[in-house]
């Protein structure tokens, strides 16, 4: 098992927050995007992550002992959330699909372009395009018209492909645009051994189409939860939102069984296809502690595999101790 410290990651997340994607271009222009005056452009501002810049890790590291046991992930890694210290990993660099998770690229492309409070009108084709490849769907209503906000919901909490084709749409704008920024965003990560070949991470035009390794993932999850608005989303169990002018009432249940079973847990999004089997990005807090880490292909012995993997690792993560200081 690989122990070695990878600051890597941590690196590069920072340098990704710190104006990395900056010259990804916002929506403003995209079809179907409606501005909702001044307050669209106040909650871009509060929704995007503090500039962080590099540096060395924030106090002592965790001395690693063992490994977790009963862990049955093809892929996986832990770390540190803090300092980006890997505890333990399982074919960090090797590429696997990884299913659903690829809609925390979709969130990190759309957070960081901001407009969070405009308004976006639902297409007909975005049902069409859900029923025709057997996604996940938040049931959302075509013709509704909804904030970029309330479609991340629709997109991480039920992982709807139908919020995920709508804000792909208008952030590319189009699909075709939308995933080649995606893909753009990936490189100026350091993430080189992930592809998208659609927002959702839908087995098309096949079921590997769409990959990436335990270790890149690491790098997507410690960039995207510093955004304050992401991390309340993926925490949730639920969400509602009450029917109003312009739209239906929906409420979203969180496919995440982590959140639900694992006290600490905060996110982060979790996803399944037959080839990809069960995989998670996930983040949990306990006593000062912050853990992420990552699981691919967990065996379909259950809804939850991809949770149960995760606990265990989480379980061993949180049982470690702090290195003792140097004399």
């Amino acid at each position: 098992m690989l122990l070695t410290i990878r600051m890597v990651t941590l690196t590069a997340a920072a340098a990704i927050i710190g104006g990395g994607l900056a010259a990804c271009t916002a929506p403003g222009t995209g079809p179907g995007v409606r501005p909702t005056s001044e307050h669209a452009a106040a909650v871009a501002r509060t929704s995007r992550a503090p500039a962080i810049r590099p540096r060395p890790p924030a106090g002592p590291v965790i001395e690693v002992t063992g490994a977790p046991q009963r862990v049955k992930a093809k892929g996986a890694v832990l770390a540190d959330a803090a300092t980006g210290q890997v505890l333990w990993g399982r074919g960090l660099t090797t590429e696997r699909p990884m299913a659903s998770v690829t809609k925390v690229m979709t969130a990190l492309v759309v957070l960081d372009s901001g407009q969070l409070g405009s308004q976006i009108r639902v297409p007909r084709a975005a049902f069409n395009y859900a029923w025709k490849y057997g996604g996940e769907t938040a049931a959302l209503r075509p013709g509704d018209e909804l904030t970029v906000q309330e479609l991340l919901e629709a997109l991480l909490l039920p992982s709807g492909a139908d919020a995920a084709y709508t804000l792909a749409n208008a952030y590319g704008p189009g699909l075709t645009a939308f995933v080649a920024r995606m893909n753009t965003t990936a490189v100026r990560m350091g993430m080189t051994h992930t592809h998208f070949t659609s927002p959702d991470g839908l087995p098309y035009p096949t079921e590997t189409a769409t990959y990436s390794t335990p270790a890149d993932l690491l790098t997507l999850g410690l960039a995207v939860m510093r955004f304050p608005v992401f991390r309340s989303i993926v925490s949730q169990q639920l969400f509602h939102l009450p029917k109003a002018p312009g739209h239906h009432q929906y409420w979203w249940d969180n496919t995440n069984d982590l959140i639900i079973s694992y006290q600490g847990a905060v996110g982060i999004k979790d996803g399944y296809t037959d080839d990809a089997g069960h995989c998670l990005l996930f983040e949990a807090v306990r006593n000062g502690r912050t853990l992420i880490g990552v699981v691919l292909g967990s065996p379909s012995t259950g809804v939850a595999a991809g949770a149960q993997d995760a606990a265990q690792m989480l379980n061993w993560g949180f049982s470690l101790k702090q290195a003792r200081a140097a004399a």
